[in-house]
């Protein structure tokens, strides 16, 4: 029901990914690898790869496609707090501290680590050298989170120009994950981003802001934050 990519196959137009009806919403190809041109080739049409392990590589393009527009992240009233005390802590005995890019394979290995109540990942072997690829060109960046220089928390994606499109984040003590993500959020607002590409629906995503959009509302949006100039500077912005 779906093509199968070779080393050189384009992909298909994302308006053939498979429906509801077909059981798997999104699926649009399997095959071919996780080289650095392929991924790129993939996020610049709205395709992210996601699969088990034992699985050939698959290819998604989800519709509705779930996005966090950075004027519209949530920052309850809880992680304010979380936030001011972190940031004050930062500039009195540096017990914790923000950085970006300092340790991105971690983040990953971090990020593949089962969570509670799982017994698998989908962050396999193969993901991690892909991405980890993509962080050594520059296009894969992740942010954060460090107490008593000990790694507590991240978050890690993909910039296209003006375009950040989110894979997955990781908590070791309480709200880590989510300031990682705050930082990364207003760095990335800061420097003119205005979406990121969450992919999939979930609760949690909705918790921080995230709204599904049509497909191709999204593609219209990604061609013109793709078209933009990238980020040179990657240097975490004090938020209040």
């Amino acid at each position: 029901m779906i093509p199968w990519l070779g080393p050189d196959t384009p992909f298909p137009p994302v308006s053939s990914a498979l429906t509801e009806a077909d059981g798997a919403p999104g699926l649009l190809a399997a095959g071919g690898d996780l080289s650095p041109g392929r991924l790129l080739q993939a996020y610049r049409h709205g395709i992210f790869p996601w699969f088990s392990e034992g699985q050939p590589v698959l290819w998604w393009s989800t519709d509705p496609r779930m996005v966090l527009f950075t004027e519209q992240f949530s920052v309850s009233h809880s992680l304010r707090k979380a936030l001011k005390r972190t940031q004050r802590s930062m500039t009195g005995d540096r017990r914790w501290e923000i950085r970006f890019d300092s340790a991105f394979e971690q983040v990953m290995r971090a990020c593949a680590e089962p969570r509670r109540g799982a017994t698998g990942t989908w962050i396999s072997e193969e993901i991690i050298e892909g991405y980890c690829s993509l962080h050594r060109m520059g296009h894969a960046h992740s942010s954060e989170l460090w107490l008593d220089g000990e790694l507590v928390g991240g978050a890690y994606g993909v910039c296209i120009g003006r375009m950040f499109f989110g894979e997955s984040m990781f908590a070791r003590v309480s709200d880590a994950s989510k300031i990682a993500l705050a930082w990364l959020v207003h760095f990335l607002r800061t420097n003119g981003v205005q979406m990121i590409d969450c992919q999939q629906e979930t609760s949690h995503l909705a918790s921080l802001g995230a709204i599904p959009i049509p497909r191709e509302e999204f593609l219209v949006r990604l061609r013109r934050a793709i078209a933009e100039p990238p980020i040179t500077d990657w240097k975490p912005l004090a938020i209040f």
